[in-house]
């Protein structure tokens, strides 16, 4: 029916990070929750980051990203360390142990995929890869889209 592909795509990608989430709470990272997952994205192509710099990315304030990082510290996945240029500022960074939460879930995420390959074959995964770049391209005018929670 018409109108109801951008519900498929969010149940989909609700599929995969129930699936994600199970698989991690039963290896070991039962304390990881999905906003977890928008801070490590983040950091993870940063050197580093402010409870600022998060909290414009995650689109929450300054307390909420300070509450998080919180959080992800006394559960070992981060870090604060001096900043290198702000002496006033605290740097976030992932730990060993927030390194192996990202690799896991990137071994899972392939998981799923190959066995979407499984189910529709390869051509077509890669059609569907294909198709939804165009469509992100299409929708978003051309402008980079952040990942980040739609609060």
């Amino acid at each position: 029916m018409a109108g109801e592909l951008p519900i498929q795509l969010a149940v989909t990608f609700r599929a995969v990070m129930d699936r994600v989430h199970t698989r991690l709470a039963a290896e070991g990272f039962a304390d990881v929750r999905p906003a977890h997952g928008f801070v490590f994205q983040f950091l993870s192509f940063h050197d580093g980051a402010t409870a600022v710099e998060l909290a414009e990315h995650l689109g929450v304030t300054k307390q909420a990203a300070v509450q998080l990082v919180d959080e992800l510290v006394r559960n070992g996945y981060v870090t604060r360390g001096p900043h290198p240029t702000d002496r006033r500022s605290r740097l976030v960074s992932l730990s060993a142990r927030g390194w192996a939460c990202i690799e896991r879930v990137l071994e899972l995420w392939q998981d799923i995929e190959r066995r979407w390959e499984r189910r529709i074959g390869v051509r077509r995964l890669a059609q569907l890869r294909a198709d939804l770049a165009a469509l992100t391209e299409d929708t978003a005018g051309g402008h980079a889209v952040p990942l980040r929670p739609l609060w």
